[in-house]
Formats: C-alpha cells, sequence, structure tokens
C-alpha cells in the first residue's frame, strides 16, 4: 500500500545522453542533490542502445517494437509511480531530466502517445541541448538501410526475397549470438555520415505519433512545465572539417540533409547567408549588440565552416529546444523557462559541470556553479528556476538579478520569447582545448576576477534572427525529417 505523500520529497530522474548508441547512467547526481539541501530523491536509469533499442523496419514494426529504448524509459517512469514512494520520492511529484540524447529522450517522452498522458508520469521536463537528429517513419530509406546493413554484419541477409526461406530477417537476428550482435551494431551504428548515427528514434506511429518540429508546434505534451537550454556553439563536434568555400558549405548540406529540395537548398543558402569583411580569428558573439552574429562567428570556426557548424546546432539542438518551450508556453496553458549557457566555449555538453553532472573546469566560477545548480533544484522543488540575486550574482552583490524573477517563456505579448543568457565577465585569460575538429585551443577565462553576468534577452531576435531561422527549419520538418 503508497505511503501518504504528506512528508515525501520531489523526484529527480535522470536519463543519460550518448547519441542513442553510446554513453551509460554513471553521471555522479549527488553533488546536484547536495548543493540542493538534499530536497529531493534522484533516480537514473538505463535503456538499449544502439541497434538493441533503436532497430526499425517494416518486420520489426510487425512483428516487435520499434523504439526500444524509448519504451524502456517509458517503463522505468511507470516504476517509479508506482515504487519511489518507497525511497522518499513524491510520485506525483517527479522532474524528468536529461541532456543530448537524455534530452532528446526527455522530449520525446513529452510526446508519448501523442502528449496524451498527462501529468500521470511526470510534471516538469528539464531538457539541456536536447538532441534530435533526423526521425524518419519507422520504415523510412534510412532506418530500413541501417536494418539491412545491420542483418548483413549478423549474417542474416541472404539476399532472396521473402518466401524463399523459412527464416525471417527478424527472426534470424533473434537467434544470434549476442556478441555477434553488438559488434553488429557497434560497426553500423559508426558507418554514417560524420556527427549520425545509424539507429535512432522513429516515427512509430503508436507511442512517437508525429515528428517533433509537427508535434510540439501544436503543444501536445506530457507534463506541465519545462525548463528547456541550448549551448551558444553545439556544433563543433559533429561537422565534418575543412568546409573552406561556398561549394564546400553547399556540398556537405546536400550530403546531410538529402531529402531537401533545391528551392529548400535556396532557402537554407539564403538564410545561412556569407557575410562580408569576417574577422578570421573564432571569437564568441554577443548574440544581439549588432555586428557579426552566430551565423558567421562561432568560438571554433568562421566563414563557411561556422555557416555549417551553426546551421548543424539549430536544427539538430537548439531549435527542438526552442520548439519544446513554445510547446509549454502560457498560450498553451502550460509553463516554460528558457535559457542559453554562453561561457565560452560553450561547446555540446560544456554546461553538464555547471549544473553538478561533470568534474570541474576552470572557466566557471564556484559562485555559478552554485546558481546554476540550483536553478535546477528550485525548478524540480519550486517549479521555477528563480533564485535569489545575490546567489545570482554572485561576489556579495545584491543587486537587481534577472534570474531573480525568471520570465516565462511564451509565444505572444509584450515579452514574448524572454531567454535568460548565462554567461561570466571578468577573470584571467588562458587557452583550452576546445572539441571541434581538427582539435584546437580557445581563449577562455579562469579566476581570479571571474563574475556571473545573467541577462534577459529576446530568444526570438537573438543572433540575428534564430527565431526566424527555427520557424524556416519547422516549415521543412518533413523533409530534414525532424
Amino acid at each position: 500500500m503508497e505511503s501518504s505523500t504528506a512528508a515525501l520529497g520531489e523526484s529527480f530522474v535522470w536519463i543519460h545522453g550518448g547519441g542513442y548508441g553510446g554513453g551509460q547512467g554513471n553521471q555522479d547526481i549527488g553533488n546536484i542533490t547536495a548543493i540542493n539541501n538534499d530536497s529531493f530523491v534522484s533516480v537514473v536509469i538505463q535503456y538499449r542502445l544502439g541497434a538493441f533499442g533503436f532497430l526499425s523496419s517494416d518486420e520489426v514494426h510487425a512483428f516487435g517494437d520499434a523504439n526500444g529504448g524509448l519504451l524502456d524509459q517509458h517503463f522505468s517512469l511507470r516504476w517509479v509511480q508506482q515504487h519511489i514512494w518507497k525511497f522518499g520520492g513524491d510520485p506525483k511529484r517527479v522532474t524528468i531530466a536529461g541532456e543530448s540524447a537524455g534530452a532528446g529522450s526527455v522530449m520525446l517522452q513529452a510526446m508519448a502517445y501523442g502528449g496524451t498522458l498527462g501529468a500521470s508520469l511526470f510534471e516538469n521536463v528539464i531538457a539541456a541541448s536536447p538532441y534530435l537528429p533526423m526521425q524518419y517513419q519507422y520504415n523510412g530509406w534510412q532506418p530500413s538501410q541501417s536494418y539491412y546493413a545491420f542483418a548483413q554484419a549478423v549474417g542474416c541477409f541472404p539476399g532472396r526475397a521473402y518466401g524463399n526461406t523459412s527464416t525471417t530477417v527478424l527472426d534470424c537476428l533473434r537467434q544470434a549470438p549476442t556478441l555477434v550482435l553488438q559488434n553488429a551494431s557497434a560497426h553500423v551504428g559508426a558507418s554514417g555520415t560524420w556527427g549520425t548515427w545509424a539507429f535512432t528514434p522513429v516515427t512509430d506511429g503508436d507511442f512517437i505519433r508525429e515528428r517533433p518540429s509537427q508535434q510540439l508546434t501544436g503543444g501536445k505534451v506530457n507534463g506541465q512545465r519545462v525548463f528547456s537550454g541550448q549551448n551558444a556553439n553545439e556544433g563543433a563536434a559533429f561537422v565534418i572539417p575543412n568546409i573552406t568555400t561556398d561549394a564546400d558549405f553547399e556540398a556537405w548540406l546536400r550530403l546531410e540533409y538529402p531529402l531537401l529540395t533545391s528551392g529548400d537548398i535556396d532557402s537554407v543558402l539564403n538564410t545561412y547567408y556569407p557575410a562580408a569583411n569576417l574577422s578570421t580569428s573564432p571569437y564568441a558573439t554577443c548574440g544581439d549588440c549588432g555586428g557579426a552574429t552566430v551565423v558567421n562567428v562561432g568560438s571554433s570556426a568562421v566563414g563557411p565552416q561556422q555557416r555549417a557548424l551553426n546551421l548543424y546546432s539549430e536544427t539538430t539542438f537548439i531549435c527542438p529546444s526552442y520548439w519544446l518551450a513554445e510547446a509549454y508556453s502560457p498560450s498553451a496553458g502550460k509553463q516554460a523557462y528558457k535559457y542559453q549557457y554562453s561561457i565560452p566555449a560553450a561547446q555540446h555538453g560544456a554546461d553538464l559541470y555547471a549544473e553538478g553532472l561533470r568534474a570541474e573546469t576552470a572557466n566557471v566560477s564556484p559562485e555559478f556553479y552554485e546558481a546554476f545548480t540550483t536553478m535546477w533544484g528550485h525548478f524540480i522543488t519550486r517549479d521555477d528556476p528563480s533564485i535569489s540575486s545575490a546567489l545570482a550574482n554572485g561576489n556579495g552583490s545584491t543587486a537587481v538579478n534577472a534570474a531573480s524573477d525568471w520570465p516565462l517563456f511564451t509565444r505572444d505579448g509584450q515579452d514574448a520569447y524572454s531567454m535568460l543568457n548565462l554567461n561570466e565577465t571578468g577573470g584571467v585569460p588562458y587557452s583550452a582545448h576546445v572539441v571541434a575538429w581538427p582539435v584546437q585551443n580557445s581563449t577562455q577565462y579562469k579566476e581570479p576576477g571571474l563574475r556571473s553576468n545573467i541577462s534577459t534577452v529576446n530568444a526570438y531576435t537573438w543572433e540575428g534572427g534564430r527565431g526566424a531561422r527555427c520557424d524556416f527549419w519547422q516549415s521543412v520538418g518533413a523533409r530534414v525529417p525532424e
């Protein structure tokens, strides 16, 4: 029999990232819990990866389940509802959270069954850099190619039509030794284009009924609130290097997004336009103060290479973060809070330390670390990431800080598209490796002298009109597909 929830604390469920093909639930959640005075109960879940979790085809759909990894997560959330009270957690006060593919998983759990589950499994959603690879139909050309490549690697694809053998491909796969399956999954998983995985979630018509750019725009989501964010420079590790000319950029675009029409390509080239008189050295742009924008200049690249990095960042991580916030905006009867993590070099995953989920890095001050982890904690326990001005400012300052009264993210009204930009100023410059290809150094800043710099910005006009670019990607979402 369930215990009374009167004395129970909030429950926090962490879903790890790793591109749906790697990673594991080994993050130390103890730091973020401790910073927040052990005020919530934490759960870290595992789920099947690679072909084991995301193999898809007509045959899998007919005689099994696509999106098995997502179903594992869903089962874990049902387990939390049934048993978390035994560990002191309130099943009615659950927040699910993740980063990268973990945040993408959170997004897809919010979309599960067409968003018809309400708050039956969770109330709140935290999505840090939600990863949205191309999401095909379960029998689309890409998942089908991966299915047969996997079957061939296992030795289960004889090249004969059905009816000429008594064993189907799926039957053969189910009888194969697990080590053979593991090796085949790893081999095929690494055989895609640069920055892609072979086995990722699909639109299966049941658990996942629509593409995110389609369903989220309609506000059909589970839960009540979202805390959604992205990093300033998400794409550096995922785009092939040496894109040095406009022709290189267009060739990469056609390879990476093969379903776009010629008209779509022209629109992309006009949207991600080349700029003249650029700096030849990478630097972090200011976002909204005029001058160069992230379309052409970033902390890892400039020119055509940066155009590709930013395009990938926006289609794969940033626009999904926008769409998720829009789905929970007050006009949909829910609540959304939005942020960007901008501490240079602000690459994908750089925020994990500031969230209390990775080893310490020199460019994050102790004050910022405490502030950001407390934002997460307050969203988990209070449904609102706002923190005191003193904590947001650090260094003893009590001046009013934007984070003390975090604005709701809305699609309408005078304060539409309010987002907090989380950054720092000051400090001592030093050179640090950044995850880019080729590997390079970046100027970052460390103590002494770091100061938190948090401000409210317009997410729609940010970085030369990022909101409009995300609207464009939503309009061609069926042909990305996403």
